[in-house]
């Protein structure tokens, strides 16, 4: 018996050992697996924030992929590539509205708003020059030609105190803006602006993306810059080809028609009113004294029976005619309506723009 209970005495001891071995493990798994649970929810953190930044990341390439489309799609058109620019800068930077101006010697003129508020809309429509601000926003960005942002409005001096700040405060509501210039070889070209209507300052990020548009209208500035220049050299070229086409064509007909003047100042009033973009012609002789109408293009029906009745228009009236022949100069009147409602032409002819070259005959 005492064998015995020594024995249960021993497998006592064995089982209680080897329970508090058991407890030992249990509290080592416990442990690493605490350990684990955090470094999960660490890693979840830090995948959310990667997906976030990735997100913005797509939104930013997206936005600037677009307003590229704008200007490629929009040639010679500023207008519609400024409308993208200030709706993406707006969206992605949760701005509420934005503003681009244009340099304009000591000034800034408003080209083009998006979201802005209707009342501050509107007064920038009717006064789009905007002056002053050397120590807002805008005159910072345009002196130092750096992004300026101004984290409340409403706690700086050169807003509160200058009246016409008026008109951002209060019209707009507008309490932090950025403001980034736009520059040409280091040269201000103009600045975009956006404003939040509540104290939450723009990321270093948004910044950036809104640096990146002012590079981008820049671009779209030059390219209508040159279209524009090609267009009118195409034009001037065209005009150009116009009239040394014309000019022989006139010369075929002198040389076609011998002692023949009708057929020669026919030729020469179609061709001119062609190349010159004009509504009719008349073609008049002077004599010294007076004028004769002596071919009429594509006159108005009521000026040309008025010519057919009386070929020889008086001094009193046709004073811009005999101007003419007593300066020798060119002629030209934008309005004749407005500057000399009485004469015939402007009464039967309808003529608003008049042109007349003094001819020798």
């Amino acid at each position: 018996m005492s064998r015995k209970g020594a024995k249960s005495r021993t497998r006592g001891r064995k089982l209680r050992s080897t329970g508090t071995k058991a407890g030992t493990r249990v509290g080592r798994v416990r442990e690493p697996r605490t350990e684990l649970e955090k470094k999960l929810a660490a890693h979840a953190r830090e995948l959310a924030e990667a997906r976030t930044h990735l997100a913005q990341a797509v939104e930013r390439e997206t936005a600037t992929s677009e307003v590229l489309r704008v200007i490629s799609s929009s040639p010679g058109e500023m207008e519609p590539v400024f409308r993208a620019m200030l709706a993406n800068a707006a969206r992605i930077c949760q701005a509420k509205f934005g503003t681009l101006f244009l340099s304009e010697r000591d000034a800034f003129r408003v080209v083009a708003q998006h979201g802005a508020p209707p009342a501050y809309a509107e007064a920038r429509r009717r006064e789009p020059l905007v002056r002053g601000f050397a120590q807002g926003a805008l005159g910072r960005a345009a002196r130092t030609k750096q992004a300026t942002q101004i984290a409340d409005l409403r706690a700086e001096p050169g807003y509160i105190d200058d009246p016409q700040a008026f008109a951002i405060l209060n019209l707009a509501g507008a309490r932090t803006m950025l403001a980034v210039p736009m520059l040409k070889e280091n040269e201000l070209v103009g600045a975009i602006a956006i404003y939040r209507q509540e104290v939450r300052p723009f990321t270093d990020k948004q910044i950036a993306l809104l640096t990146n548009f002012a590079a981008q209208a820049v671009i779209a500035i030059e390219n209508t810059r040159l279209l524009n220049e090609l267009r009118q050299r195409t034009d001037d070229l065209s005009e150009a080809l116009e009239q040394q086409t014309a000019t022989p064509k006139v010369l075929g007909i002198i040389s076609s028609s011998p002692g023949e003047l009708e057929p020669v100042f026919d030729t020469m009033l179609e061709n001119a009113v062609q190349i010159c973009d004009a509504s009719f012609g008349n073609l008049l002789l002077y004599d010294g004294d007076l004028f004769r109408h002596v071919a009429l293009h594509n006159a108005p029906p009521a000026w040309a029976a008025e010519r057919q009745r009386d070929p020889i228009p008086p001094r009193h009236a046709a004073r811009v005619l005999y101007s003419v022949a007593d300066t020798k100069q060119v002629t030209h009147i934008a309005d004749m309506a407005l500057e000399s409602p009485d004469e015939p032409i402007a009464k039967f002819g309808g003529v608003d723009h008049l042109f007349r070259d003094a001819v020798d005959f």
